[in-house]
Protein backbone atom coordinates (compact mmCIF):
# COMPACT_ATOMS: atom_id res chain seq x y z
CA UNK A 1 0.00 0.00 0.00
CA UNK A 2 1.17 3.36 -0.95
CA UNK A 3 1.72 6.42 1.62
CA UNK A 4 -0.99 8.17 -0.35
CA UNK A 5 -3.32 5.03 -0.11
CA UNK A 6 -2.58 3.96 3.73
CA UNK A 7 -3.23 8.27 4.51
CA UNK A 8 -6.77 8.09 2.79
CA UNK A 9 -7.54 4.91 4.18
CA UNK A 10 -6.86 7.16 7.53
CA UNK A 11 -8.72 9.95 6.56
CA UNK A 12 -11.58 8.11 5.47
CA UNK A 13 -11.80 6.06 8.80
CA UNK A 14 -11.39 9.05 10.68
CA UNK A 15 -12.92 12.12 9.27
CA UNK A 16 -13.24 15.50 10.59
CA UNK A 17 -16.78 16.69 11.95
CA UNK A 18 -18.95 17.20 8.98
CA UNK A 19 -19.59 21.33 8.03
CA UNK A 20 -23.02 19.83 6.16
CA UNK A 21 -25.40 17.43 7.79
CA UNK A 22 -29.11 16.09 7.32
CA UNK A 23 -30.27 19.12 8.71
CA UNK A 24 -28.64 21.39 6.22
CA UNK A 25 -30.30 20.32 3.29
CA UNK A 26 -32.99 23.02 2.20
CA UNK A 27 -36.36 22.95 1.38
CA UNK A 28 -37.29 20.68 -1.61
CA UNK A 29 -40.55 21.31 -1.98
CA UNK A 30 -41.33 20.78 -5.69
CA UNK A 31 -38.43 18.96 -6.49
CA UNK A 32 -38.37 15.81 -8.15
CA UNK A 33 -35.92 13.10 -7.32
CA UNK A 34 -34.80 9.24 -8.42
CA UNK A 35 -32.64 7.61 -5.88
CA UNK A 36 -31.33 3.77 -7.33
CA UNK A 37 -31.04 1.42 -4.51
CA UNK A 38 -32.91 2.81 -1.98
CA UNK A 39 -34.40 0.20 -1.04
CA UNK A 40 -31.39 -0.52 2.02
CA UNK A 41 -28.86 0.98 3.42
CA UNK A 42 -27.36 4.57 2.29
CA UNK A 43 -30.01 4.79 -0.22
CA UNK A 44 -32.67 4.50 2.25
CA UNK A 45 -31.17 7.01 3.83
CA UNK A 46 -31.05 9.11 0.99
CA UNK A 47 -34.78 8.97 0.72
CA UNK A 48 -35.57 9.54 3.96
CA UNK A 49 -33.92 12.84 4.34
CA UNK A 50 -35.24 14.18 1.15
CA UNK A 51 -38.61 13.03 2.13
CA UNK A 52 -38.62 15.02 5.38
CA UNK A 53 -37.16 18.00 2.79
CA UNK A 54 -40.83 17.37 1.27
CA UNK A 55 -39.17 16.44 -1.86
CA UNK A 56 -41.22 13.58 -4.28
CA UNK A 57 -38.74 10.34 -3.98
CA UNK A 58 -38.95 7.64 -6.63
CA UNK A 59 -36.98 4.68 -4.85
CA UNK A 60 -36.27 2.07 -7.44
CA UNK A 61 -34.59 -1.20 -6.97
CA UNK A 62 -35.18 -4.44 -8.80
CA UNK A 63 -36.46 -6.67 -5.84
CA UNK A 64 -40.53 -5.25 -5.52
CA UNK A 65 -41.38 -6.83 -2.42
CA UNK A 66 -38.02 -4.99 -0.69
CA UNK A 67 -39.20 -1.85 -2.17
CA UNK A 68 -42.46 -1.87 -0.99
CA UNK A 69 -41.09 -3.05 2.43
CA UNK A 70 -39.07 -0.09 2.09
CA UNK A 71 -41.86 2.68 0.88
CA UNK A 72 -43.86 0.99 4.22
CA UNK A 73 -40.71 1.96 6.51
CA UNK A 74 -40.42 5.35 4.94
CA UNK A 75 -43.63 6.03 5.35
CA UNK A 76 -43.64 5.10 9.20
CA UNK A 77 -40.73 7.44 9.72
CA UNK A 78 -41.20 10.53 7.70
CA UNK A 79 -45.07 10.49 7.16
CA UNK A 80 -44.58 10.79 4.04
CA UNK A 81 -45.16 8.64 0.53
CA UNK A 82 -42.56 7.50 -1.44
CA UNK A 83 -42.91 6.05 -5.06
CA UNK A 84 -41.41 2.84 -6.32
CA UNK A 85 -39.78 2.00 -9.39
CA UNK A 86 -39.01 -1.44 -10.85
CA UNK A 87 -35.44 -1.14 -11.80
CA UNK A 88 -32.96 -3.90 -12.78
CA UNK A 89 -29.59 -2.12 -13.59
CA UNK A 90 -28.35 -5.35 -14.35
CA UNK A 91 -30.58 -6.05 -17.00
CA UNK A 92 -30.49 -3.08 -19.77
CA UNK A 93 -33.60 -4.11 -21.90
CA UNK A 94 -35.75 -3.69 -18.43
CA UNK A 95 -33.84 -0.26 -17.80
CA UNK A 96 -35.52 1.33 -21.05
CA UNK A 97 -38.56 -0.11 -20.12
CA UNK A 98 -38.14 1.20 -16.46
CA UNK A 99 -37.68 4.51 -17.64
CA UNK A 100 -40.25 4.76 -20.23
CA UNK A 101 -42.72 3.72 -17.40
CA UNK A 102 -41.12 6.86 -15.15
CA UNK A 103 -41.75 9.21 -18.44
CA UNK A 104 -45.77 7.83 -18.53
CA UNK A 105 -45.53 9.86 -14.75
CA UNK A 106 -43.19 12.69 -14.49
CA UNK A 107 -41.85 15.63 -16.35
CA UNK A 108 -38.90 16.83 -14.24
CA UNK A 109 -36.09 15.05 -12.44
CA UNK A 110 -34.31 18.04 -10.36
CA UNK A 111 -31.82 15.22 -9.10
CA UNK A 112 -30.96 11.46 -9.88
CA UNK A 113 -28.87 9.74 -7.22
CA UNK A 114 -26.75 6.65 -8.78
CA UNK A 115 -26.57 5.20 -5.41
CA UNK A 116 -27.05 1.36 -6.01
CA UNK A 117 -23.45 -0.97 -6.26
CA UNK A 118 -22.87 -4.14 -5.92
CA UNK A 119 -19.58 -4.90 -4.34
CA UNK A 120 -16.99 -8.10 -4.23
CA UNK A 121 -20.06 -11.26 -5.76
CA UNK A 122 -18.66 -14.35 -6.86
CA UNK A 123 -16.74 -14.38 -9.84
CA UNK A 124 -18.91 -16.38 -12.21
CA UNK A 125 -21.77 -13.95 -11.32
CA UNK A 126 -23.19 -11.65 -14.45
CA UNK A 127 -25.22 -9.53 -16.06
CA UNK A 128 -28.62 -10.33 -17.65
CA UNK A 129 -26.36 -9.15 -21.21
CA UNK A 130 -23.02 -11.08 -20.23
CA UNK A 131 -21.23 -8.08 -18.28
CA UNK A 132 -19.29 -8.75 -15.12
CA UNK A 133 -21.59 -8.16 -12.45
CA UNK A 134 -20.11 -5.29 -10.88
CA UNK A 135 -19.15 -3.10 -14.22
CA UNK A 136 -22.23 -4.05 -15.66
CA UNK A 137 -24.68 -2.38 -12.53
CA UNK A 138 -22.74 -0.03 -11.19
CA UNK A 139 -21.43 1.66 -14.21
CA UNK A 140 -23.22 0.44 -17.46
CA UNK A 141 -26.69 0.26 -16.17
CA UNK A 142 -26.35 3.66 -14.40
CA UNK A 143 -24.93 4.77 -17.50
CA UNK A 144 -28.12 3.71 -19.41
CA UNK A 145 -30.13 4.87 -17.08
CA UNK A 146 -29.04 8.11 -17.30
CA UNK A 147 -28.69 8.60 -20.83
CA UNK A 148 -32.39 8.22 -21.21
CA UNK A 149 -33.16 10.30 -18.64
CA UNK A 150 -31.22 13.12 -19.74
CA UNK A 151 -33.92 14.67 -21.85
CA UNK A 152 -36.34 14.88 -18.54
CA UNK A 153 -33.16 16.27 -16.79
CA UNK A 154 -31.84 18.65 -19.09
CA UNK A 155 -35.51 20.08 -19.39
CA UNK A 156 -35.86 20.35 -16.23
CA UNK A 157 -32.78 22.43 -15.63
CA UNK A 158 -33.69 24.91 -18.24
CA UNK A 159 -37.31 25.29 -16.72
CA UNK A 160 -35.81 25.50 -13.05
CA UNK A 161 -35.00 28.96 -11.44
CA UNK A 162 -31.47 27.38 -10.50
CA UNK A 163 -30.94 26.74 -14.20
CA UNK A 164 -29.47 23.41 -12.87
CA UNK A 165 -30.24 19.94 -12.83
CA UNK A 166 -28.20 17.17 -10.49
CA UNK A 167 -26.77 13.41 -11.18
CA UNK A 168 -25.08 12.29 -8.64
CA UNK A 169 -22.68 9.03 -8.78
CA UNK A 170 -21.95 7.10 -5.99
CA UNK A 171 -18.00 5.63 -6.52
CA UNK A 172 -15.75 4.43 -3.73
CA UNK A 173 -12.40 5.09 -2.56
CA UNK A 174 -12.10 1.37 -3.29
CA UNK A 175 -11.40 2.97 -7.03
CA UNK A 176 -7.55 3.18 -5.83
CA UNK A 177 -7.26 -0.51 -6.44
CA UNK A 178 -8.63 -0.89 -10.17
CA UNK A 179 -7.97 0.69 -13.18
CA UNK A 180 -9.89 0.03 -16.36
CA UNK A 181 -9.22 -2.94 -18.09
CA UNK A 182 -11.36 -2.87 -21.00
CA UNK A 183 -11.45 -6.65 -21.68
CA UNK A 184 -12.64 -7.61 -18.60
CA UNK A 185 -16.03 -5.29 -18.57
CA UNK A 186 -17.72 -8.44 -20.66
CA UNK A 187 -17.48 -12.12 -18.90
CA UNK A 188 -14.15 -14.32 -20.20
CA UNK A 189 -11.23 -15.75 -19.63
CA UNK A 190 -9.57 -12.96 -18.38
CA UNK A 191 -12.20 -11.93 -16.07
CA UNK A 192 -12.38 -14.78 -14.62
CA UNK A 193 -8.67 -15.02 -13.83
CA UNK A 194 -9.37 -11.28 -12.33
CA UNK A 195 -9.64 -10.93 -8.74
CA UNK A 196 -13.43 -9.86 -7.55
CA UNK A 197 -11.99 -7.02 -5.68
CA UNK A 198 -10.09 -5.51 -8.00
CA UNK A 199 -13.38 -5.73 -10.31
CA UNK A 200 -15.08 -4.00 -8.01
CA UNK A 201 -12.36 -1.01 -7.88
CA UNK A 202 -12.66 -1.21 -11.89
CA UNK A 203 -16.27 -0.19 -11.67
CA UNK A 204 -15.78 2.65 -8.85
CA UNK A 205 -13.33 3.83 -11.34
CA UNK A 206 -16.11 3.53 -14.13
CA UNK A 207 -18.28 5.95 -12.29
CA UNK A 208 -15.58 8.55 -11.51
CA UNK A 209 -14.52 8.33 -15.16
CA UNK A 210 -18.14 8.60 -16.43
CA UNK A 211 -19.43 11.70 -14.02
CA UNK A 212 -15.86 13.87 -15.13
CA UNK A 213 -17.23 12.67 -18.89
CA UNK A 214 -20.88 13.69 -18.14
CA UNK A 215 -19.76 17.22 -16.91
CA UNK A 216 -17.78 17.88 -19.49
CA UNK A 217 -20.16 16.68 -22.23
CA UNK A 218 -23.39 18.64 -20.83
CA UNK A 219 -22.61 20.98 -17.96
CA UNK A 220 -23.19 23.76 -20.18
CA UNK A 221 -27.16 22.85 -20.48
CA UNK A 222 -27.45 22.44 -16.70
CA UNK A 223 -26.07 19.08 -15.78
CA UNK A 224 -24.31 19.07 -12.70
CA UNK A 225 -22.14 16.26 -12.54
CA UNK A 226 -20.30 14.77 -8.99
CA UNK A 227 -19.00 11.48 -7.94
CA UNK A 228 -18.03 10.77 -4.50
CA UNK A 229 -16.96 8.13 -1.63
CA UNK A 230 -19.59 8.19 0.88
CA UNK A 231 -17.29 6.98 3.80
CA UNK A 232 -16.67 3.54 5.22
CA UNK A 233 -19.88 2.26 5.81
CA UNK A 234 -21.25 -0.69 7.31
CA UNK A 235 -24.12 -1.44 5.09
CA UNK A 236 -25.60 -4.36 3.15
CA UNK A 237 -23.20 -4.13 0.40
CA UNK A 238 -21.08 -6.08 2.60
CA UNK A 239 -23.17 -9.38 2.63
CA UNK A 240 -20.58 -10.98 0.33
CA UNK A 241 -17.64 -10.91 2.69
CA UNK A 242 -17.24 -13.48 5.38
CA UNK A 243 -18.33 -13.00 9.12
CA UNK A 244 -15.03 -12.55 10.55
CA UNK A 245 -14.78 -9.47 8.17
CA UNK A 246 -18.16 -8.35 8.69
CA UNK A 247 -17.97 -8.71 12.64
CA UNK A 248 -15.10 -5.87 11.77
CA UNK A 249 -16.76 -3.36 10.45
CA UNK A 250 -18.77 -3.43 13.61
CA UNK A 251 -15.82 -1.90 15.14
CA UNK A 252 -14.27 0.87 12.37
CA UNK A 253 -16.78 1.79 9.76
CA UNK A 254 -19.35 4.69 10.60
CA UNK A 255 -23.01 4.34 10.23
CA UNK A 256 -25.37 4.88 7.51
CA UNK A 257 -26.64 8.15 8.19
CA UNK A 258 -23.42 9.49 8.10
CA UNK A 259 -23.01 7.65 4.67
CA UNK A 260 -25.76 9.74 3.50
CA UNK A 261 -24.09 12.89 4.12
CA UNK A 262 -21.80 13.46 1.03
CA UNK A 263 -24.34 12.74 -1.51
CA UNK A 264 -27.00 14.76 0.19
CA UNK A 265 -24.27 17.47 0.08
CA UNK A 266 -24.06 16.49 -3.66
CA UNK A 267 -27.28 16.80 -4.33
CA UNK A 268 -28.89 19.39 -2.40
CA UNK A 269 -26.10 21.78 -1.35
CA UNK A 270 -26.61 25.88 -2.51
CA UNK A 271 -23.09 26.01 -4.03
CA UNK A 272 -24.02 23.45 -7.26
CA UNK A 273 -22.39 25.13 -9.88
CA UNK A 274 -18.60 24.35 -7.69
CA UNK A 275 -19.62 20.98 -7.59
CA UNK A 276 -19.35 20.15 -11.47
CA UNK A 277 -17.39 17.28 -12.10
CA UNK A 278 -15.59 17.02 -8.94
CA UNK A 279 -14.76 14.14 -6.76
CA UNK A 280 -15.93 14.35 -2.91
CA UNK A 281 -14.89 12.56 0.43
CA UNK A 282 -16.29 12.04 3.98
CA UNK A 283 -17.60 14.39 5.01
CA UNK A 284 -18.88 16.75 2.04
CA UNK A 285 -16.37 18.12 0.76
CA UNK A 286 -13.98 17.98 -2.46
CA UNK A 287 -11.19 15.26 -2.69
CA UNK A 288 -8.75 13.96 -5.35
CA UNK A 289 -9.01 10.85 -6.80
CA UNK A 290 -6.75 9.02 -8.77
CA UNK A 291 -5.11 10.98 -11.87
CA UNK A 292 -5.98 9.45 -14.29
CA UNK A 293 -9.54 9.45 -13.68
CA UNK A 294 -9.52 12.74 -14.83
CA UNK A 295 -8.03 12.27 -17.77
CA UNK A 296 -10.62 13.30 -20.88
CA UNK A 297 -9.06 10.82 -23.18
CA UNK A 298 -10.11 8.05 -21.06
CA UNK A 299 -13.43 9.88 -20.92
CA UNK A 300 -14.08 10.04 -24.03
CA UNK A 301 -13.01 6.04 -24.57
CA UNK A 302 -15.55 4.89 -21.72
CA UNK A 303 -18.39 7.37 -22.81
CA UNK A 304 -17.78 5.61 -26.45
CA UNK A 305 -18.05 1.87 -25.17
CA UNK A 306 -21.16 3.04 -23.18
CA UNK A 307 -22.48 3.65 -26.26
CA UNK A 308 -21.79 1.32 -28.33
CA UNK A 309 -23.13 -0.92 -25.52
CA UNK A 310 -26.69 0.56 -25.34
CA UNK A 311 -26.86 1.31 -29.56
CA UNK A 312 -29.26 -1.29 -30.52
CA UNK A 313 -31.42 -1.87 -27.52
Amino acid sequence: MSLRMAFTLIRDLFPSAPHFTAESVPDLSGKVVLVTGANAGIGKETAKVLLTKNAKVWIACRDVSKGEAALKELKELTGQDAHFLKLDLANLRSIKQSVEEFLQRETQLHILFNNAGVMHPPVDMVTADGYDLQFGTNVLGHFYLTKLLLPILISTAKSSPEGTARVVNTSSRGHWYGGLQFDTFMDGPKRRADRTFRLYGQSKTGNIVFSAELHRRYHDQGIISTSLHPGIINTELLRHYDSLVQRITTWFFHDVPHGAITQLYAGTAPDAASLGGQYLVPWARVGTPRADTQDPQLGKELWTWLEEQVAKL
